[in-house]
């Protein structure tokens, strides 16, 4: 299972630029299933930047960014100042493998990439359940690379959580999942 994002107004379409959102969706998403976690509000932002006025898209077709970021970069983007309107959205997304937007600024794709989100542009209107569908075919059969990576570190944790102690505190028990344990 992994968590997704979405900068959606009416939680049905992907229509907003993800810096200026004041909504995000998160969906957590196995095959053949998704469940809706969480809604994030955020406080409506002035658009900035050189892009400020370039319409969004309506192409249907997903655009992944592929990024990769030095040391230099990496310092730069987390010494952004407190009043900056992206932190409270990275923080709310932390434990996503990904969000599609309809538009996504430069700065906020570094930051994204550089908190482990792989970021997604799509045209306005792609409808949420149509893209979770495919994050829900590319977990079963593949296809999409991002998703893969989402996956790897998912059972990654998995395992690692798994194979923690638990604490004397808090013992849990371990049940059966086959027949074949009840010897």
């Amino acid at each position: 299972m992994i968590k997704v994002a979405f900068a959606s107004n009416d939680q049905v379409n992907v229509n907003l630029h993800f810096g200026a959102a004041d909504t995000l969706v998160i969906y957590e998403v196995s095959p053949g299933y998704a469940e809706l976690l969480g809604v994030g509000e955020f406080i409506k932002v002035e658009m900035k930047g050189e892009n400020r006025f370039k319409s969004l898209s309506t192409d249907a077709e997903s655009n992944v960014v592929e990024l990769e970021l030095g040391a230099e970069e990496l310092e730069r983007l987390a010494a952004k100042p407190p009043e900056d309107k992206v932190i409270a959205k990275l923080d709310f997304l932390q434990d996503c493998a990904a969000v599609y937007a309809a538009s996504i600024g430069t700065s906020s794709i570094k930051r994204l990439i550089a908190a482990g989100i792989q970021p997604i542009i799509v045209g306005t209107g792609q409808t949420i359940e149509d893209l979770l569908n495919e994050v829900s075919l590319a977990l079963h059969c593949g296809g999409l690379s991002w998703v893969e990576r989402a996956k790897r570190q998912a059972e990654r944790r998995q395992a690692a959580q798994s194979a923690a102690p638990t604490s004397a505190a808090a013992p849990g028990l371990r049940l059966i999942t086959s027949i074949d344990e009840l010897d």
